[in-house]
């Protein structure tokens, strides 16, 4: 979990959260130099699974994510927002995908405003294998692939991590981008969380400029043959990050 300034509505996200882990599970929290009472309501949780490490900097969402996937030990690592509640359920039916897939991701309900078109998109069980209309669609800005609804085995930890230096926004994108050229993607669609919707959330609200779109779709292109490198490496037995 990546957080920064979410004393609102942090506690009720924890809450879901560690009501579905077991004892040897654990919730790796990166503050990403928070100016309100996050530390302290998380410190509160006085819960030994949840580990918070604070940065001293302000690094923006991507780099605290990265942070917080890379501290993390477990089998199966899962990405939380800071504001939204995960449904009773989640972590058994995206581990059960994890089965036969790598990366998985899920679709979601809202609450708190009403959404955007482009937020209503679902995912569809069926296009899972179709990863060349997976990365397509993605590059285009169609595909719903979100963070938040997104988990990973640990094996494939190498082809994500670290996120490219140039990646400076999405990083749901290149996860999912990683997982559809491996092949190992697989949708959910059961809604495994509700998303909470409101004034300060990350996604944008408003259509972006023409200049941010291209600059956007440039930055997946160059994501894309990070992506291939690294899975080509991979598969030939080297270092994936060589």
């Amino acid at each position: 979990m990546a957080v920064y300034n979410g004393a609102a509505h942090v506690t009720e996200q924890l809450d879901s959260i560690v009501a579905q882990l077991g004892p040897d599970d654990e919730v790796i929290v990166v503050d990403d130099a928070s100016t309100d009472s996050s530390l302290d309501i998380i410190e509160d949780f006085k819960d030994d699974r949840i580990r918070l490490v604070r940065s001293a900097v302000n690094r923006g969402y991507v780099r605290t994510f990265e942070a917080a996937l890379t501290a993390s030990r477990g089998r199966y690592i899962f990405l939380s927002d800071q504001d939204d509640v995960w449904l009773p359920g989640r972590l058994d039916v995206m581990i059960d995908a994890m089965s036969t897939s790598s990366v998985v991701a899920s679709n979601f309900s809202f609450f708190g405003q009403q959404p955007r078109s482009i937020e209503s998109l679902r995912l569809r069980a069926v296009d899972s294998s179709r990863k060349r209309t997976n990365l397509l669609l993605l590059w285009v800005g169609v595909r719903p692939y979100y963070g938040c609804a997104m988990a990973f085995r640990r094996d494939v930890a190498p082809l994500i991590l670290p996120f490219p230096q140039s990646l400076y926004e999405t990083h749901d994108q290149w996860i999912a981008l990683v997982g559809n050229l491996a092949g190992e993607m697989r949708h959910i669609e059961q809604d495994t969380l509700s998303r909470r919707l409101h004034d300060t959330n990350t996604t944008p609200k408003k259509a972006r400029s023409p200049f941010l779109i291209v600059r956007s779709r440039l930055m997946l292109a160059r994501a894309f043959f990070v992506a291939a490198r690294r899975i080509r490496k991979y598969r030939s037995g080297g270092n994936p990050n060589d």
